[in-house]
């Protein structure tokens, strides 16, 4: 009796196999094109705030967040609630004092928001933002953005401190270096967008929105010849973070 041997044929092999590769190769472009538009909303966002910020204080001549909820309500002409209290209250600046830290920043939402600056509907209160309790935006991937103030971003020879904004917690190091390239240098502790300082406590609390992955940066190489720092895309961190200097 002859057996008759079964099995795929070369060329049904091959066919799978370019089936695979189109799907494959489907899935990759379709990632890619999903990160390049986080990449887009990111730079817009962050962007709008700038614009939000600075056209605020265009036509209202005050620090949006530093200003008072009753000349505030005022000058906007819906009722702000906060701030009403507060040590550094109508100073000319966004603070974060100890004891007062989310005081100006949430109310900073909130009168951009209620002076039609941005969208969306912002509480304003002295309280740490979570992506549930509606106190500030979220990034694209659902953490809190946040504006304050610190010196850390400043050389060490400077007392004054830098304006800037976080653009939140959980993005991918691959996402947070192409936003690095589309909106600066590609370079994490350089230029307008730097990855957040390990050293700064500010905006620590509960969540510790104002930190990062601790491997998201690689370390600069001494050389020769000499390698700065860089996004540390193959440690493939899930947990960047970056600020953006006014």
């Amino acid at each position: 009796m002859i057996r008759k041997q079964s099995g795929f044929t070369l060329v049904e092999i091959a066919i799978v196999l370019v089936i695979i590769g189109l799907l494959l190769g489907g899935i990759l472009k379709g990632q890619e094109l999903i990160n390049s538009a986080r990449v887009r909303n990111l730079a817009d966002t962050a962007s709008g705030v700038q614009a939000a910020y600075f056209g605020f204080l265009d036509r209202y001549r005050r620090v949006p967040g530093d200003w008072d909820a009753t000349s505030a309500t005022t000058a906007i002409g819906t009722t702000v609630t906060n701030p009403t209290g507060g040590s550094d209250m109508n100073n000319g600046r966004i603070d974060n004092s100890t004891g007062e830290e989310w005081l100006e920043p949430m109310a900073m939402w909130e009168q951009l928001a209620k002076a039609g600056f941005i969208q969306g509907s912002y509480a304003g209160t002295d309280n740490e933002p979570d992506q549930q309790n509606g106190l500030a935006p979220l990034n694209a991937f659902n953490a809190p953005m946040i504006v304050g103030r610190t010196k850390e971003y400043q050389p060490t020879t400077s007392a004054a401190v830098r304006l800037h904004l976080i653009t939140g917690r959980f993005i991918p190091v691959k996402v947070m270096r192409e936003l690095d390239v589309k909106v600066d240098d590609s370079l994490p502790l350089t230029g307008s967008l730097r990855a957040v300082a390990d050293a700064v406590t500010v905006f620590a609390d509960t969540n510790d929105w104002g930190g990062h992955d601790s491997n998201c940066v690689s370390a600069a190489v001494a050389g020769p010849p000499a390698v700065p720092a860089s996004w540390n895309v193959t440690g493939d961190s899930q947990d960047c973070n970056a600020v953006i200097l006014f």
